[in-house]
């Protein structure tokens, strides 16, 4: 299900310092794994 661009964790990216992009890549690393790991039970 797509995410609606204003409600997308990398919508204020640009706009946060450099030093938190990375937890908000890991953050949406561990939701789209949450999200793939139950592609099986489909």
């Amino acid at each position: 299900m797509p995410v609606p661009p204003a409600a997308s964790p990398f919508a204020d990216l640009d706009g946060r310092p450099v030093a938190e992009h990375v937890g908000v890549f890991e953050a949406e690393h561990e939701r789209l794994q949450r999200e793939l790991s139950t592609i099986d039970q489909l």
